[in-house]
C-alpha cells in the first residue's frame, strides 16, 4: 500500500529553495524594480520549472527508475565525454553545454544518474561488496564520471562522487578502505608541510618500530614490506602530482588553507571577504538587503558558490544556524527513511543522495568559512543555477517517490 509522500522532506525543500531565492534577490536587486532578466528573475524560472520536475519525478511509477538506471548513467557519461570537446568554458572549467543564452552542466545530472545505477547494482543479487569483482565494478561505476569531470578541469563537481563510498559501508564494504583513505589524506597533508624524503623517513621509522615489535611473527613481514612499498610509491606520486600537475592557483589555495601562505588580496581574497561578511553579521545580522559586503559586491560569486556569506551577513548567526539545521534535517530524514525501508534499492539510493547532499553542504560551507580550499561547488537548492537545482530536485523527489511507493525490486 502506498504511503503519503514525506511532508518533512517537501517542507525542508521548499524552505531551502525560498531562502536561496531571497538571498539571490538581495544580492542582485540594486534598482528596486523587479527585472525578469536578472539573476533572481532567471532563478525564479528555474524554481518554477523544478517544481514541475518534482511533480514529474513523483508521479512516475517506481519501476521506471529501476529500468532506466543503467541507460541514464550511460547517457550522462557520454555527455560528460562530449562536453570535453564541444563544451563552453566557464570560470576555467569546460563543463557546460551551451544552449542559446543558457547552459546545462552534465556533471550535476551525472551525480543523480550514478546514484540510481549504483543503487540498482549494489542491491542486485549478484553484487557482494566483500568480493573483488563486485568491488571493482562499483569502483569503476564511481570513477568513470570522476575521471571525465576532472578532464573538464572541474574538481569541485568531481569531489562529491567520492563521498558515495560512505553509502557502500552500510552495505558491507570493509572499513579498511576507509582507513586507507584517511591514511592517504594524512600523508597528503604531511607532504604539504614537509618534503617527500622527510615524510618517507617518518613512515620508515614507524614501520621499523612495527617490524621490531612483530619480529617473531614472520608471516607478516612480507605484507609489511609490501604496504611500505605502496606507501612509498604513493608519496612520490603525490609529490609529482602536487608539483607537476596541479596549477599554481590550485597549490596556492591548498597552502593558504594549511597556513603556509597568507595572501588576503590575492588567492585568499575570496575567503577573506567571505569571513568578513559572515563575521560582520554578528548574532542577529544586518537585516535583509543591508549587508555592506553583499551590496557592494566585495564577495565574488555571492549568488552562487558563496551564497552562504549573504545569509551570514544579513541574518547573522541565527540565519546560518537556520540553514545548517535545515540541511541536517534533510540529510538525517533521508537516512532515517532509508534505514526504515525494507527495500534494498530504496535504502542504498537514499544513502547515496544523502552522501551527495552532505558533500555539497560540507564542502561549500567549509570553503566559505576557510576550512576547505576554494572550489566551485553549489549549495544545494540555494545557489543560483538551473542545472544544480534541477539535478538536486530530481535526486530528492525520486527518493520521495520510491520511498513512499516501494513494493520490492527485482
Amino acid at each position: 500500500m502506498n504511503r503519503k509522500p514525506d511532508v518533512v522532506l517537501i517542507v525542508v525543500y521548499l524552505l531551502l529553495v525560498l531562502s536561496g531565492w531571497l538571498s539571490i534577490f538581495s544580492t542582485s536587486n540594486q534598482s528596486g524594480e523587479f527585472l525578469v532578466q536578472s539573476n533572481y528573475g532567471y532563478q525564479l524560472i528555474w524554481i518554477a520549472s523544478s517544481v514541475l520536475i518534482a511533480l514529474f519525478a513523483y508521479v512516475l511509477k517506481t519501476r521506471f527508475f529501476w529500468n532506466i538506471a543503467q541507460y541514464i548513467y550511460i547517457l550522462f557519461c557520454v555527455l560528460l565525454l562530449v562536453v570535453i570537446f564541444v563544451g563552453t568554458e566557464v570560470s576555467g572549467a569546460k563543463s557546460w553545454i551551451g544552449i542559446g543564452n543558457f547552459g546545462i552542466q552534465p556533471a550535476e545530472f551525472a551525480k543523480y544518474a550514478t546514484c540510481l545505477f549504483l543503487a540498482k547494482y549494489v542491491s542486485s543479487a549478484h553484487c557482494d561488496l566483500t568480493k573483488s569483482n563486485s568491488l571493482l565494478r562499483v569502483s569503476l561505476l564511481i570513477m568513470i564520471p570522476i575521471v571525465l569531470i576532472l578532464l573538464q578541469n572541474d574538481t569541485g563537481s568531481a569531489l562529491p562522487f567520492l563521498f558515495l563510498i560512505f553509502a557502500l559501508f552500510r552495505e558491507g564494504l570493509t572499513p579498511w578502505l576507509l582507513i586507507i583513505g584517511f591514511t592517504a589524506i594524512l600523508l597528503f597533508v604531511l607532504l604539504v608541510y614537509f618534503s617527500q624524503w622527510t615524510v618517507l623517513l617518518i613512515v620508515a621509522i614507524l614501520f621499523a618500530l612495527m617490524f621490531l615489535k612483530m619480529y617473531k611473527k614472520k608471516k607478516y613481514h612480507l605484507g609489511m614490506l609490501t604496504v611500505f612499498f605502496i606507501i612509498a610509491v604513493y608519496i612520490f606520486s603525490v609529490d609529482m602530482l602536487y608539483n607537476k600537475v596541479l596549477k599554481t592557483h590550485q597549490k596556492e589555495r591548498i597552502e593558504l588553507l594549511f597556513g603556509k601562505i597568507e595572501d588576503p588580496r590575492g588567492v585568499g581574497y575570496n575567503v577573506n571577504q567571505a569571513q568578513i561578511a559572515i563575521g560582520s553579521g554578528g548574532f542577529w545580522g544586518k537585516g535583509f538587503g543591508n549587508g555592506t559586503q553583499t551590496q557592494l559586491k566585495y564577495v565574488p560569486e555571492q549568488h552562487t558558490d558563496f551564497i552562504f556569506c549573504t545569509i551570514g551577513e544579513e541574518h547573522g548567526f541565527l540565519g546560518t544556524a537556520y540553514v545548517v539545521v535545515l540541511y541536517m534535517l534533510l540529510i538525517s530524514r533521508i537516512i532515517i527513511l532509508s534505514e526504515n525501508n525494507q527495500d534494498g534499492y530504496v535504502r542504498i539510493y537514499g544513502y547515496c543522495i544523502a552522501c551527495i547532499f552532505f558533500a555539497h553542504f560540507a564542502i561549500n560551507i567549509g570553503m566559505t568559512i576557510g576550512l576547505m580550499p576554494v572550489i566551485g561547488i553549489p549549495l544545494p537548492f540555494m545557489s543560483y543555477g538551473g542545472s544544480s537545482l534541477w539535478a538536486f530536485t530530481l535526486m530528492l523527489f525520486t527518493f520521495i517517490n520510491i520511498e513512499s511507493k516501494s513494493h520490492g525490486w527485482g
